[in-house]
């Protein structure tokens, strides 16, 4: 799961070199929530 934020987060980082906002952020957004989840779950593993 981390590894689909990275390509997300990469992904916004050259669209938005490349002048594409609108798929910048979209892609911020979905990289933001993939680490969010991969973080909550991360505690649920470890508290088990």
């Amino acid at each position: 799961m981390i590894e689909l934020a990275i390509l997300f987060a990469i992904l916004a980082i050259v669209a938005g070199a490349l002048g594409a906002g609108g798929v910048a952020g979209m892609s911020m957004s979905i990289a933001k929530w993939l680490i969010i989840a991969f973080v909550i779950l991360a505690i649920i593993t470890a508290l088990l």
